[in-house]
């Protein structure tokens, strides 16, 4: 079966992950309980790398229940706990988080995990004290970084240090839209608006199909246009003097 895949892997090597998927999906057999776990992983992934978690999940999952390859479980373990988590099926991405620490998997990764799933379900505390032991290990991290600033500024704590977090993350992976839509909260927290309309929108323009995003470009121009107006409503009743 590997030598079936090599021409799939290749292209998944090469970052053709829509090519890829063709052809895994060309060598699909018609019975799912045929499905080879080697198939199941690089599926999984193309779907995963394609942004399509929904698709994903069921050939991961089929990977850990089957599989015997540790390695490779952790990490699609990891990966279904954040599509998890992204889903809103909290209680599954907990379990699998617990089964990587139970596995030994106390990495940068996993910890930023626990600390994603702990912000969903409003744990602000609990998320900040697992992003604070993922920067214990790497503090360059910035996934770890991002998400410590982010859960600081949703609490409307330490604002400068979450602004100093979240601009250390851009630096190190520009352009990214989850760190410029942090940017962008962090400077309408602190109510510099000019600076947050300027980073909401790079963050819309790059992912413009971001709930989060999207709400967050809102609530900035609605603050915005309120001023607006309330300066508006102040110049008229001071002409009236």
């Amino acid at each position: 079966m590997t030598k079936l895949l090599d021409e799939g892997i290749n292209l998944y090597s090469q970052k053709k992950y829509s090519d890829a998927l063709q052809f895994f999906k060309s060598i699909l057999p018609q019975e799912a309980s045929a499905l080879s776990l080697e198939l199941a992983y690089y599926i999984g992934f193309c779907y995963v790398r394609l942004n399509q978690p929904d698709e994903a999940m069921s050939y991961l999952e089929h990977f850990v229940t089957n599989s015997m390859n540790e390695q490779r479980v952790n990490q699609c373990r990891l990966v279904l706990a954040v599509i998890y988590s992204q889903t809103g099926r909290v209680s599954l991405a907990d379990f699998e988080l617990q089964k990587l620490l139970e596995n030994g998997c106390q990495t940068v990764n996993v910890l930023s995990a626990l600390g994603y799933s702990a912000w969903i379900q409003d744990k602000n505390n609990e998320a900040a004290e697992w992003y604070e032991k993922a920067l214990q290990i790497d503090p360059e991290n910035p996934t770890a970084l991002n998400g410590f600033g982010y859960v600081l500024a949703s609490g409307g704590k330490d604002l400068t240090r979450a602004l100093s977090m979240c601009k250390k993350a851009l630096d190190i992976i520009p352009e990214y839209p989850a760190y410029l839509d942090s940017m962008a909260w962090i400077y309408y927290k602190l109510g510099l608006l000019k600076e947050a309309k300027q980073y909401i929108k790079k963050a819309k323009k790059k992912n413009p199909s971001n709930d989060e995003i999207a709400n967050h470009y809102r609530v900035i121009y609605e603050q915005m246009s309120d001023n607006r107006n309330a300066a508006g409503t102040r110049a008229a009743a001071g002409g009236k003097d």
